[in-house]
């Protein structure tokens, strides 16, 4: 994740499959959308430069150019103020609903937790589990805060949610080890010695 207080320049992109195996389209739009990549019209998209995204995209076209299609990147300024903030607000709107879809889902996760707990069914396997879940959604932010080049609000929302949800599942650690071993434990966060 990066901002936008230095004057950057940016890739403008153009793709075209015709020609080339089916699946290309495919995988071009899937990187393309992976790095977060503005459509400004189909087949032709606009990043920020940076150096990790240069690198990608020239890959990218690469593959392109060798699988029979065409493809072109072209480096460009935005020298007007206010289409720039149009550009970077289209950029952070397409983010924010990234997270946003993220705080949707999140709130299950830590529901349950809760219900197992309440059920009393506090255990080493629940735990596992809700760790896998828990890691899928720290590696479904990661994606999501590579391509957020302009930090786009929802980003520290959705990170302090993980960061609730991680103290969560502490405190479920916790009564799972107590209902093992029999020993109370302090919760997360608790002055008492263990």
């Amino acid at each position: 994740m990066t901002d936008d207080t230095e004057d950057r320049g940016w890739l403008l992109v153009s793709v075209s499959t015709a020609g080339a195996a089916p699946a290309l389209r495919v995988q071009v739009w899937r990187k393309l959308r992976s790095l977060g990549g503005l459509y400004l019209q189909q087949s032709v998209c606009l990043l920020p430069e940076r150096e990790q995204t240069l690198r990608q995209v020239r890959r990218l076209l690469d593959r392109v150019r060798r699988q029979g299609g065409t493809a072109r990147m072209l480096r460009m300024a935005l020298t007007d103020p206010a289409e720039k903030r149009q550009i970077i607000g289209e950029f952070n709107a397409a983010r924010d609903a990234e997270y946003a879809e993220v705080m949707e889902r999140l709130p299950a996760l830590r529901e349950e937790l809760a219900r197992e707990r309440e059920r009393g069914r506090a255990t080493y396997a629940e735990v596992e589990e809700s760790e896998a879940d828990l890691e899928r959604f720290r590696s479904w932010l990661a994606k999501i805060a590579a391509r957020d080049y302009f930090a786009a609000p929802a980003g520290a929302l959705v990170r302090a949610a993980i960061a609730d949800a991680e103290t969560d599942l502490a405190d479920f650690e916790q009564a799972a080890l107590a209902a093992e071993t029999g020993i109370a434990v302090p919760a997360v966060g608790s002055e008492e010695p263990v």
